[in-house]
């Protein structure tokens, strides 16, 4: 559909996995009048960070042609739909900034090209002051009119001279993943587009010194560099301690010893004119890019401090010393029991007999035969009788109750046992 609309482009032949994205697509291009020079048209589908209107969207697309800066690759056409954008730039023979450092052909596959270097050499010290600084530059130019970037790495900066000139500005419009997302989304104050951009320049540095990316990162520390200038500034942006606090600036770098006394000759001056109403719709985009970040940070410092959990709890030294505590416990509750025990026994026998409940008295002997009538009174029985032995009598005499032993007379009951 898009050649039908413009019949002048010609494709010349695609050039196959030169990048690392899966779903962008690049061919090599011509214009039918100019048959001679080579383009690159790169195709790419919308990402999981788009949030700007489809209005807006295609309106910022259409603006790239338009920024001129002596740091940024000249957009030559740029159209947008719903769903996907295209852009065409000139195509250059020297390649990327790490073609240089890897010495590697551009049209060659991303794998091919990047994962298996013949030699590993880092560049000049004056080549990285003087990148560096070109780099810093366009980034701070970026941040300054508002826009979002966030994809600085190696193969988006393109080589033209001496000049280092920032690719695929785009992809920040069309919401696609940064490079280098996998480590500053592991690292909570890395959480704004500038302070990645930052951080992706620390990555940035260590490669074009050392001739390949870092082991992992944070760096505990440094190999031997060019100058220690270098390592201050990679230890600024990549050491435990900045990944932790967080990233300088990038006017704070451009101040540093590395790059202050580099001077930049180009008399190209910076035209990029973005309308206020897009501007905004960039800031509220932009905010919701950081908010989703800090969001993927939260979960994956969440699942850390879990893994790290279980791992410390499943551990073979943690088994052994759980079970040697849960020994010291359980004995220690036998012995708390055991002298729990041991301190009622005694003061039990300490408290003496009559602390137990008394026991029962006993049972009084059978009932003696009834005494002759008498006309005494009856002694007075003590309390004690009426309570406890009278009762004992009585059950007896009940029991032993023989009705031939009774005979006919008047006679005063004297059966009550007597207590002397």
């Amino acid at each position: 559909m898009f050649f039908r609309s413009e019949p002048k482009w010609e494709v010349v032949e695609p050039l196959k996995d030169i990048g690392w994205r899966i779903r962008k697509k690049y061919f090599l291009m011509k214009i039918k009048n100019q048959p001679k020079e080579r383009l690159v048209l790169s195709w790419a589908d919308l990402g999981p960070d788009k949030y700007l209107s489809d209005k807006d969207f295609q309106c910022l697309i259409k603006l790239l042609p338009s920024c001129l800066h002596p740091y940024i690759y000249r957009v030559t056409f740029a159209t947008a739909n719903e769903s996907s954008t295209l852009l065409i730039r000139m195509f250059n023979e020297k390649g990327t900034l790490k073609d240089l450092i890897y010495k590697a052909k551009p049209k060659d596959p991303f794998l091919k090209k990047y994962c298996n270097p013949k030699k590993i050499q880092g560049l000049e010290l004056q080549q990285i002051k003087t990148y560096g600084r070109q780099i810093l530059e366009v980034l701070k130019f970026l941040h300054d009119k508002g826009f979002p970037y966030g994809h600085l790495h190696a193969s988006n900066v393109m080589l033209d001279g001496d000049t280092c000139r920032l690719l695929d500005l785009e992809n920040s419009l069309l919401g696609l993943p940064s490079f280098y997302r996998s480590y500053f989304s592991q690292f909570r104050k890395i959480n704004t587009l500038e302070s990645v951009d930052v951080h992706c320049f620390g990555h940035l540095l260590y490669e074009m010194t050392y001739g390949r990316p870092p082991d992992s990162v944070p760096v505990d520390s440094f190999p031997p560099a060019p100058s220690m200038a270098v390592v201050a500034v990679l230890e600024s942006t990549l050491s435990c301690e900045a990944c932790k606090n967080g990233m300088p600036t990038v006017s704070r770098l451009l101040q540093m010893p590395l790059f202050s006394d580099v001077l930049l000759t180009t008399s190209e001056k910076p035209q990029f004119k973005i309308p206020t109403k897009l501007k905004e719709a960039l800031r509220i985009a932009k905010e919701c890019i950081e908010k989703r970040l800090i969001e993927e940070q939260k979960q994956i410092h969440q699942h850390r401090r879990l893994t790290r959990a279980q791992s410390h709890h499943g551990s073979e030294e943690e088994r052994k010393k759980r079970k040697i505590l849960a020994r010291k416990k359980s004995k220690r509750s036998a012995l708390e029991n055991s002298e729990e025990h041991s301190a009622k026994y005694s003061n039990s026998n300490n408290s003496g007999i009559s602390a137990l409940p008394p026991p029962p008295p006993p049972l009084p002997p059978p009932a003696a035969p009834l005494p002759p009538a008498s006309t005494e009174a009856p002694a007075q029985l003590s309390p004690q009788a009426e309570n406890g032995v009278s009762r004992g009598a009585l059950l007896s005499s009940i029991q032993n109750f023989q009705k031939g032993t009774l005979r006919k007379a008047e006679t005063c009951d004297h059966s009550a046992p007597k207590i002397g």
